[in-house]
């Protein structure tokens, strides 16, 4: 009788502590994600491949490309050429898709920054880059 009391006291105090350290190393929301294959764990995204190359002089509308690796679908990029929007199409080409656009009519003569972000359900998985063209008068 008394060993039953004894387990029965036991589990009362043990279980959860035991339940939170499981839910608090195996990281079910996120967490560290260090070891774990859920769902919220993603690979950040890679830009790579710009063209034409950096600092290159280009005339009004010429068109650019780059690459976007570890994207979900291409809908997460957004391109800015001296914040101006830019429409960009994208074709997948496993493993990776190829972004193209062109430059803004109304730059001329100047220095752009072609700003690329990726978008993402988590701010560690987002991404950020560019680079810099010279646009001549045509």
């Amino acid at each position: 009788m008394k060993t039953s009391r004894l387990l029965v006291i036991f589990f009362i105090i043990f279980l959860p502590v035991g339940t939170v350290y499981a839910e608090m190393t195996h990281g079910s929301h996120g967490g560290s994600g260090k070891g774990s294959s859920s769902a919220g764990s993603c690979e950040k995204a890679r830009l790579a491949k710009f063209s034409p190359p950096h600092l290159a002089t280009v005339s009004p509308e010429a068109g650019f490309s780059f690459l976007a690796f570890n994207i979900d679908r291409p809908e997460q990029i957004t391109v800015m050429v001296k914040n101006i929007p830019v429409e960009v199409t994208a074709e997948f080409k496993d493993p990776y898709y190829l972004i193209k656009g062109k430059m803004p009519a109304s730059l001329v003569n100047t220095a752009a920054r072609i700003n690329i972000k990726v978008s993402a359900k988590s701010s560690h998985c987002e991404a950020e880059d560019g680079w810099l063209l010279k646009v001549n008068d045509k």
